[in-house]
């Protein structure tokens, strides 16, 4: 498997403050990869340094090219893109004029191919494009803010939280969006707090715990480990084993 994204020894600072430190990652084609820890782990911390919010040492490269001296109007352009946790929509616009900022880079015909790919994937978004964004529900503005980073045609999409604040049946809904993302041929690197359910979608995990990964592996692997399970799924092994 080729890696299409590619993170060796990154360190990421708030002043005097290392907030990440010594991260190595991967993330290949057609690949759901999760991070989960605790919060201030430095979870958000890191995929802001991979979109170029905030800056890295170390080495960064995506689908074989180094990020380093590349904005981050750039890195989309390369196929890279970041749902934010929060959103960060603009909520006086319309739903479609939220999703027409998403393919600010695109030609006409391929504009309308994405809006014709978000609106497949969330339906719902189409009976409220013309709605104003910041009237819509919770779970309707994640899969706004989803659908605008779908827009640009990603290759990879980062996802910050997805889930948060959402209500569990509005989850099952955005979880399964993102398992059909890889079947659409689109990786995911998913920074999430819902462990239990990141790892039964994701097929590789990392955990992080103080700005370092502490545990790697194969998702349903970190799923079993009695360190995750203690801390991050509520149960110990033991005690899912007379579930």
């Amino acid at each position: 498997m080729s890696a299409l994204l590619q993170v060796s020894d990154a360190h990421v600072s708030y002043g005097k403050v290392e907030a990440v430190r010594s991260v190595s990652l991967e993330v290949g084609a057609d690949e759901i990869v999760t991070i989960i820890g605790a919060n201030g782990a430095g979870k958000t911390t890191l995929l802001g340094a991979i979109m170029g919010v905030l800056p890295l040492k170390g080495h960064v490269s995506f689908a074989r090219e180094d990020l380093a001296r590349l904005e981050i109007e750039d890195r989309v352009a390369l196929g890279l893109s970041l749902v934010p946790e929060g959103r960060e929509l603009f909520a006086g616009m319309t739903v479609e004029d939220n999703l027409q900022l998403g393919a600010f880079r695109m030609d006409k015909a391929r504009a309308e191919a994405g809006f014709d790919h978000v609106y497949t994937l969330f339906p719902r978004l189409k009976e409220r494009r013309k709605q104003l964004a910041g009237t819509l529900s919770g779970g309707e503005q994640q899969m706004l803010a989803m659908g605008r980073a779908l827009m640009g045609a990603p290759k990879l999409l980062m996802l910050d939280e997805p889930s948060l604040g959402l209500a569990p049946i509005i989850v099952a809904g955005i979880f399964e969006i993102i398992a059909q993302l890889r079947k659409d041929g689109v990786s995911v690197l998913l920074v999430e707090q819902n462990a239990k359910a990141a790892l039964q979608v994701a097929d590789r995990a990392y955990v992080m715990e103080l700005g370092e990964f502490v545990l790697n592996g194969k998702a349903a692997e970190i799923a079993t480990d009695t360190r995750v399970a203690a801390s991050y799924l509520g149960f110990t092994t033991e005690a899912r084993n007379h579930v």
